[in-house]
This record gives structure tokens, C-alpha cells and sequence, in this order.
């Protein structure tokens, strides 16, 4: 028997691992991804902008008003057109989606998975929060978000 655990014949059996950054590569080449000026045009006209990031990094940093925030684990049952726990934005296989992580990676792996559901216009932003904020873009901050919902813990007073 020889070392080779592969399963049989050379290009047969179990494919050939690849590194993060070929996937990357291979994954983009599949579609145009965008900057964070043409995503905010894109949300202008009608596209979804969904915010992947962990709750710590949007506490931290603050959130793209109007996007919908969905974690990373739950994307695909969030906004699979079909799915029994879609979310109401989620209304159709021809919507725009801008998928938005920290910093354009993770979402780039995200728009893979949504364009396997039918997703096919779904993109990523270059660069993901961290470019939108660079480029001078609309951002709340988490605690303005909670203020604004409740008028008393802007004010520091309570009934």
C-alpha cells in the first residue's frame, strides 16, 4: 500500500486542498465585487446591504443605517427567498444583496454560499465596515442606536 491516501487514481477521489487565498481568489472570480461608494449607490436603488460582523466588532464600531444585520451562521436561513426563516427583506432570487463583514473577507466566502442558493446577484464590499467608514460613509454608533430607542437612557433618567 502506498502512502498516497487519496483514494485511487491520480484526479480521482477526495479533491486537492487549497489555501484561503486561492479559494478567495477562485470564489471572486466569479463575480464583481464592489466599493464602498458604489455600495451605498447600490443601497440608494433598491439593494440590500446585509452586516455580517459579530455583535463585539458592531458594538465596537458602529452600524451602516439601513443595513440588515444577520450573523454570519444564520445568512443563508435568513435570506433564502424559500426558506421557512427568511427574513421579510429576503423577498426574491433577483435582489441586489452587498454582503459586509469586517474587513472583505468573510463575506466574500458568504457570497459563494448565497450565489449556490440562487442568489445570483449578490456581491461583497471591498474592504468590508472598515472601508465604508474609511470612505467617510454614514455610521451609528451602537449606544446612539439604543438611545434612540429609548429616550430615557439618552437622558439618564428613568420613570
Amino acid at each position: 500500500m502506498s502512502g498516497d491516501d487519496r483514494g485511487g487514481a491520480e484526479g480521482v477521489g477526495t479533491p486537492q486542498p487549497v489555501g484561503i487565498d486561492e479559494l478567495l481568489e477562485r470564489v471572486r472570480a466569479g463575480y464583481d465585487r464592489i466599493g464602498p461608494h458604489e455600495a451605498s449607490a447600490a443601497a440608494a436603488d433598491g439593494a440590500l446591504l446585509v452586516d455580517i460582523r459579530y455583535a463585539a466588532l458592531r458594538d465596537r464600531d458602529g452600524l451602516i443605517p439601513g443595513a440588515l444585520v444577520v450573523e454570519r451562521n444564520e445568512l443563508e436561513w435568513r435570506l433564502d427567498p424559500q426558506g421557512s426563516h427568511r427574513a421579510a427583506e429576503a423577498v426574491s432570487h433577483d435582489l441586489p444583496v452587498v454582503v459586509i463583514c469586517n474587513e472583505g473577507y468573510a463575506s466574500s466566502l458568504a457570497v459563494a454560499s448565497l450565489r449556490q442558493l440562487g442568489l445570483h446577484r449578490s456581491t461583497d464590499l471591498i474592504g468590508g465596515f472598515q472601508a465604508w467608514r474609511a470612505a467617510g460613509l454614514p455610521v451609528t454608533l451602537a449606544a446612539e442606536t439604543a438611545a434612540d430607542a429609548d429616550p430615557e437612557e439618552r437622558t439618564g433618567t428613568s420613570g
